[in-house]
């Protein structure tokens, strides 16, 4: 008997092995959350189109929306665990729908991470009338005088910093919510209402063309393309890091070896320079390379559950 169970094990292990040293034998395809023409779509097509290159079979894109992303990522759990069907995703459906959404699925184990390749984080920007002319000081309006944040929608991740700024300066402030960032964006231009934490490749344009007022980056460094805005550590909200980063991820029990060759393909396209200038002018900022392994992605969105979801939750944050 224990002879059948090792040759059964040895067989399902060489099959798995075999499985993985012929990976890719067919078109790959990437289920976007999101509809078309939105940022995750433009990133993984850009992806996708380099990392066919290095698989040797067509990275093909597919849009999957609904339920805040909840559907796409569900299929990609439901999938066979056989690298064919890729999860790519952020924040938003990967961390705050699990606080925000009785899922059918677990984040952390029922999904394989590949890798994590580009981040964005927020800027904090005014309508332009607005008194205050650094974060500190708009922290101490708020406190005094009731202004209003805008958001993309409830449960995004302009939301969760909107309650946080709301808890910080006092719980005054007025949660304005839009049907994306688009239009929120708009408002804060027109001067509608006061203030946005807006992702920085929407924001940045708006800044260089004095439409807004920014105050300081959500992340420990300075932007690369936007050196002149100030960390929140250095402008006054020190530790308040909140960034859409995109990943990639299989369903769990994909073999090893496919994931790794999912991983080496993600990497080449990172580091090729065409893409990388794609990605910045999108303003993405790359990860390092050594945070661009299965591991760092899964350690990183275990960290944002545990930073994000008690937040969440105590906020009384919800889906529409």
């Amino acid at each position: 008997m224990n002879s059948l169970r090792l040759l059964a094990a040895a067989a399902v292990f060489c099959c798995s092995a075999a499985s993985s040293q012929n990976f890719p034998a067919r078109p790959v395809t990437i289920v976007v959350p999101f509809s078309a023409g939105g940022p995750t779509d433009t990133i993984a097509r850009i992806m996708a189109e380099r990392m066919t290159k290095s698989l040797g079979q067509t990275v093909v894109v597919e849009n999957v929306t609904g339920a805040g992303g909840n559907i796409a990522v569900g299929r990609v759990v439901r999938a066979a665990p056989d690298g064919y069907l890729v999860s790519i995703g952020h924040i938003g459906p990967h961390v705050i729908n699990g606080a925000m959404y009785h899922l059918e699925y677990d984040l952390l184990r029922d999904l394989a991470p590949v890798g994590m390749f580009v981040t964005n984080p927020q800027i904090v920007v005014s309508k332009n009338g607005l008194p205050p002319k650094d974060l500190k000081s708009l922290i101490e309006y708020a406190r005094s005088t009731p202004i209003s944040i805008a958001t993309g929608g409830a449960g995004t991740p302009s939301h969760v910093s909107a309650v946080y700024f709301q808890k910080l300066t006092g719980g005054a402030a007025q949660i304005v919510h839009y049907r994306g960032g688009a239009p929120a964006s708009a408002d804060v231009m027109a001067g509608h209402v006061d203030m946005f934490f807006d992702q920085a490749a929407n924001a940045l344009p708006q800044i260089r063309s004095s439409k807004v007022r920014a105050y300081a980056v959500t992340q420990s460094t300075r932007l690369s393309v936007a050196p002149d805005i100030p960390t929140v550590d250095e402008a006054g909200m020190p530790g308040y890091y909140m960034a859409v980063w995109h990943g990639l991820w299989v369903p769990r029990g994909t073999p090893s070896g496919v994931v790794a060759r999912l991983n080496s393909a993600m990497v080449d396209a990172a580091a090729d320079e065409g893409v990388r200038k794609r990605l910045t002018d999108l303003g993405q900022e790359i990860i390092p390379r050594d945070k661009q392994t299965p591991e760092a992605l899964g350690a990183h969105q275990k960290a944002e559950i545990e930073k994000w979801w008690p937040l969440i939750k105590s906020g009384g944050i919800k889906a529409d």
